[in-house]
């Protein structure tokens, strides 16, 4: 039997959040090619599930180390019907053959913007460190798509205008420019 370990924050008993998993699982010795196995099946069931937004895997950088699996959903009911699945049980069992116990440590909110494969999931920067990179983002989008396609909306009704500019900034700020940010700023964010 596996043992999890949770540490869930951003609850806060209402609405439906998006959520971010992590896995930890190290191969058992001699079963590295069947754990290999087990990620590509598993990654690709989870991209058929309803509301996934992506897995990705980090390997170990040493040797004999743990593969961290990161699955993110659109909302917590979505992964709760995932993990609920006799397809997710299925893949559980496979893993439990192929692989020691695992980890799991699960965060929803704005944190999730903000994670790092090299960082636990429950460490996140200072909020004003998130809130300043989030503004950082917004203010680069907001200004480029007014250049960009201010022109071609400018007769639209102030609804429409704002619905258009929101449209694209929150896809392109959550897949792309913050986690490109996280990236970027790695080190202000996470000094130590």
């Amino acid at each position: 039997m596996s043992s999890d370990t949770k540490s869930q924050t951003g609850m806060n008993g209402e609405g439906d959040p998006p959520v971010t998993v992590m896995v930890t699982r190290k191969p058992i010795p001699g079963k590295e090619p069947e754990f290999e196995a087990y990620l590509t099946g598993i990654t690709h069931a989870a991209m058929q599930q309803s509301g996934h937004m992506g897995t990705n895997v980090f390997r170990p950088t040493k040797p004999d180390g743990a593969y961290r699996i990161v699955f993110k959903f659109d909302r917590r009911s979505n992964l709760e019907k995932w993990e609920s699945s006799a397809e997710r049980a299925e893949w559980r069992e496979i893993a439990e053959n192929v692989s020691q116990p695992r980890e799991i440590q699960t965060i929803t909110g704005l944190e999730a913007w903000f994670t790092l494969p090299d960082c636990a999931i429950n460490v996140h920067p200072p909020k004003y460190k998130m809130a300043i990179l989030v503004w950082l983002g917004v203010f680069s989008l907001v200004t480029l798509l007014s250049y960009m396609i201010g022109p071609l909306i400018e007769n639209l009704p102030l609804i429409a205008r704002t619905f258009t500019l929101t449209v694209i900034v929150v896809p392109t700020l959550t897949y792309l420019l913050l986690p490109f940010l996280t990236r970027i700023f790695s080190r202000w964010l996470y000094p130590k």
